[in-house]
């Protein structure tokens, strides 16, 4: 395991938190290498409208804060808002989580990013987790929505190399899926293989307890970490 934390991690540790704000588990995965959408961190309404102008339309507002980990689920689902085509619907969005981050009285920024175009690849799941038994361990199958649905996944114990996370996706059942599926793109799958070995790097290097990227897009001409959730081991 590496001594020398990456700078997400050592802030995380410095605030004495052991999960990573989306925004920093997306930094550190930028840091290996992973493609992220472009985005910008928010602590107030307006200049989170003036960042959905920078990012770009249609946007994505998501709460940050270190006390959410399941965005999507939190305050009635008013944790991620998608689509956000206009300022007002930018600014509707970013009210609403603040005013559901002061009711739970918490500290939350939003983060706004550009929106993926889902239907252009596959979303797949790439995560990774330190096993009491095993030790550091990587996983890969099919992410977003159906990923508890399906439970398509395949495991290796890190690290591993592209061959090695090429064999991980070929064993998938949803594996057609990114061979380019009924007349569909193909993904690229080299690059995906690379992510994967990535997160197994992270965990392997580094105090990670568990890394979950999901949903990562595979599409023709690249791969994309849509989110990410870094949660660290305890001191």
């Amino acid at each position: 395991m590496s001594e020398a934390l990456p700078e997400p991690i050592a802030a995380a540790r410095a605030d004495g938190r052991d999960t990573l704000t989306e925004a920093e588990g997306k930094r550190l995965l930028a840091s290996v290498g992973v493609d992220t959408p472009s985005f910008e961190v928010c602590s107030g309404v307006d200049e989170a409208v003036e960042a959905a102008e920078t990012v770009g339309y249609p946007a994505v507002v998501k709460v940050s804060s270190p006390d959410v980990t399941h965005k999507s689920e939190w305050a009635g689902g008013v944790g991620v808002a998608v689509g956000l085509d206009t300022p007002d619907a930018v600014r509707g969005a970013v009210e609403a989580i603040f005013d559901a981050a002061a009711e739970r009285g918490i500290e939350a920024d939003v983060l706004v990013e550009a929106a993926a175009d889902l239907e252009r690849g596959t979303e797949v799941i790439v995560g990774g987790v330190r096993d009491p038994s095993f030790g550091p361990v990587v996983l890969t199958g099919l992410g977003g929505v159906f990923t508890e649905i399906f439970e398509d996944t395949s495991h290796r114990i890190a690290p591993i190399d592209a061959a090695e996370a090429r064999g991980m996706l070929a064993e998938l059942q949803s594996a057609p899926l990114l061979s380019g599926y009924r007349g569909s793109d193909p993904a690229d799958v080299q690059r995906l293989a690379e992510v994967i070995v990535a997160v197994g790097d992270l965990v392997d290097d580094h105090p990670i307890a568990e890394l979950d990227v999901n949903p990562v897009l595979a599409t023709t001409d690249g791969v994309m970490a849509l989110d990410a959730l870094v949660v660290l081991e305890e001191r």
